[in-house]
């Protein structure tokens, strides 16, 4: 692990005294601490001149400097192409815990009390095997459920509401992925079209919770009870058993592009702080205006801080980290998975029991890095995402369109059996976060319903959002009442649900799509904060059953272990937590090499056993049928197998209870497009 900067805390040390700040800048000439009135935040009432210190640390005590006082910085340095001084500027202390609004585009950072009594509450430390992430935004998932106070909604208080909490203890998930709550604003331009930034990726500060989230209550009683609700939010989801991963946006900030904001690090240390050439034009690898350099050891130290912070003062269990390929570009900007950053995060004796997934790309030259991280990390897998549209969606489309699928189905049992084609054997399948949907995109009813994206309302004359979406709308371009279309469609959702949450790896579920959540064909609703994004509480039959079913889904993932395997089986070894498979076709015999690629055979059976080490053994049946027309499939005569025990049918709008039993060699009928669930026993039908 790398040595931090300076030996010199950073950002506000409490004092019997008051207060030290610290302050790294390597180019300023001159640094002073402002502090404001507590009801006038326009009122100077105390400048303090920071000295500089060892490592390039400036710093400076102050009596006022405690709880709820309201300060900023400024900071005088040389001219220059790559500097951007100018000491009339209030700028926000990179490490302040607490950030309050002025007014737009102007902020005063905040000392909290970060006291706080968790009550002995733990966090679960789930493991990843037994991990089902839902990526929710913490506004949206609350804003309209009637069961939530109506001061509550939409904060940090109504997720941690007993109506949410049993919701989503309820589905079954294990873990709340929420979109950026770090202190983040939106862009100019969206504010001068009525819009907003409703996803946050656009930071103001890496270690402040965004005020907007809390209730009425906490941001008029200012940050320390801002912080103090988002601290009780994680107690009472962890008192349920519910883990908290937080999507961190590191690889950008708000001040944006040359000639944005001011705000924090452009004025501090410009220089430093972002990826430049030599005349001072950004080297932009994220599309939002500016990349922060991490091949400048503060950027570094800043993210290990923001980190540990909220892992351990926050208690928060892990990190999804938007554009990593961008944490891991060094001082050349080419990305290396041995970067200090990456492999610092993963070795950091504070944060080893912390989940790190990564994002895998950004969209710089040689951006694209999925399967590169090391040992340690988990990545979002698109490949997963893409293949599984493919041969749901797209490949359906083709068939009706030519006769023939556009590709057979060797392609889909690679990803279902996690990826390892993709991810090295050390690391095993549960580096591959699974997923079919995720907010950005469509969501999975849009997915079965529209062709192409409908982003007219985003202000950007339809020109944004991804035109690859692999998605099918099954005959009709979004709304419909004719019966059939609807009728594929909510099986198509069952596919791809039934194929997320069976397959090898940590599956992720994008906040609504187990009920079917439609945002009308937007496929990029990131600047609409209304009821177009956020969750719907008011369901019909159909959603409730298809809601039903993600239950059941999960349910059934969590008791076999035998389709979520910690490790890869190697041929003729024991390998602890791996899991056996063979694979059969229509027929019940061993699938032939031609079989895998051939678009006519779309067919497969799938057995997977697992090898018990800290569970029961366990050995399922799959059968993945990924044609319009139905088929009779035979029943594979699998050694130790004696009959099968039919779980779940993606045919069936609802969860069916009772079982069914069959003998191996037995013919069973396969609807057209399903899955097939199946126990595997040696159950005596005699």
């Amino acid at each position: 692990m790398s040595a931090p900067v300076s030996a010199t805390p950073l950002g506000v040390t409490p004092t019997e005294a008051g207060g030290t700040l610290g302050v790294w800048s390597a180019n300023a000439s001159k640094v002073e601490l402002v502090l404001f009135d507590r009801k006038d935040p326009d009122w100077a009432t105390e400048t303090v001149q920071l000295e500089r210190g060892a490592d390039d640390v400036w710093s400076g005590s102050s009596a006022r400097l405690v709880p709820d006082a309201r300060y900023a910085i400024r900071v005088d340095g040389p001219a220059g192409p790559r500097n951007a001084f100018d000491p009339t500027t209030f700028l926000i202390e990179p490490y302040a815990k607490g950030v309050s609004e002025l007014r737009p585009d102007q902020w005063r950072a905040v000392v909290v009390d970060r006291r706080f009594d968790w009550g002995g509450v733990q966090k679960p430390h789930r493991d990843l095997d037994h991990t089902i992430v839902y990526e929710a935004h913490l506004r949206g998932f609350s804003k309209l459920n009637p069961a939530v106070p109506e001061e509550l909604r939409g904060t940090y208080a109504g997720l941690a509401h007993p109506a949410s909490i049993e919701y989503l203890t309820k589905l079954g998930v294990t873990a709340v992925e929420l979109l950026p709550v770090h202190y983040f604003a939106s862009e100019p331009r969206l504010v001068r079209q009525g819009l907003s930034n409703y996803w946050g990726y656009n930071t103001v500060n890496f270690f402040s919770p965004h005020s907007p989230y809390a209730t009425k209550a906490a941001q008029a009683a200012g940050p320390s009870a801002v912080l103090r609700e988002f601290k009780g939010m994680v107690k009472l989801l962890h008192e349920a058993g519910l883990e908290v991963i937080l999507d961190v946006v590191y690889n950008h900030t708000a001040e944006a592009g040359l000639g944005g904001p001011r705000s924090s690090f452009r004025g501090i240390d410009n220089s430093s702080y972002y990826r430049q050439l030599d005349d001072g034009t950004y080297y932009d690898v994220t599309g939002c205006g500016n990349t922060v350099d991490f091949g400048q050891e503060v950027a570094r130290e800043l993210v290990r801080d923001s980190v540990r912070y909220w892992a351990n003062e926050c208690q928060v269990d892990g990190f999804r980290f938007d554009l990593a390929a961008t944490l891991g570009r060094d001082e050349s900007g080419a990305y290396t998975r041995d970067h200090p950053l990456i492999n610092g995060l993963i070795d950091d004796e504070q944060l080893q029991d912390v989940k790190l997934i990564a994002e895998p790309w950004d969209v710089g030259l040689g951006g694209w890095q999925t399967g590169n991280f090391p040992e340690g990390w988990a990545e979002w897998n698109d490949r997963y995402r893409d293949r599984m549209r493919q041969f749901w969606l797209r490949d359906i489309a083709d068939a009706r369109d030519h006769g023939t699928p556009s590709t057979g189905i060797g392609g889909l049992a690679t990803r279902l059996a996690g990826s390892s084609n993709t991810f090295s054997a050390e690391r095993g399948p549960l580096a591959s976060v699974n997923f079919i949907t995720a907010h950005d995109g469509f969501t999975l009813a849009d997915l079965v319903a529209y062709d192409t994206k409908h982003n007219f309302g985003n202000g950007e004359f339809n020109r944004d959002g991804s035109d690859n979406n692999r998605s099918f709308n099954h005959g009709a371009e979004g709304g419909t009442t004719d019966p059939d279309i609807l009728a594929v469609r909510r099986k198509a959702m069952r596919n791809l649900l039934g194929t997320l949450l069976l397959s090898a790896g940590v599956p992720m579920i994008t906040a609504g799509d187990e009920f079917g959540r439609s945002q009308q064909g937007n496929n990029n609703a990131y600047c609409h904060d209304s009821e177009l994004t956020w969750l719907s509480w008011e369901r019909d039959a159909d959603a409730e059953r298809q809601l039903a079913v993600t239950a059941d889904l999960i349910r059934l993932r969590l008791a076999n272990p035998a389709v979520r395997p910690v490790r890869y089986a190697k041929l003729g070894e024991h390998v602890p937590q791996s899991s056996q498979m063979d694979w059969y076709d229509a027929g019940g015999n061993t699938m032939d090499e031609p079989d895998w690629q051939d678009p006519s055979a779309r067919t497969l059976q799938y057995v997977a056993a697992s090898t018990p080490e800290v569970e029961d053994f366990n050995r399922i049946l799959l059968i993945v049928h990924g044609l319009e027309t139905e088929i009779a499939v035979t029943l594979p005569a699998h050694e130790g197998v004696d009959g099968y025990e039919l779980v779940w049918d993606s045919a069936d709008e609802e969860p069916k209870p009772g079982t069914t039993w069959f003998k191996a060699g037995d013919v069973v009928t396969v609807s057209p497009t399903s899955l097939q669930l199946f126990h595997c026993s040696g159950r005596d039908f005699e």
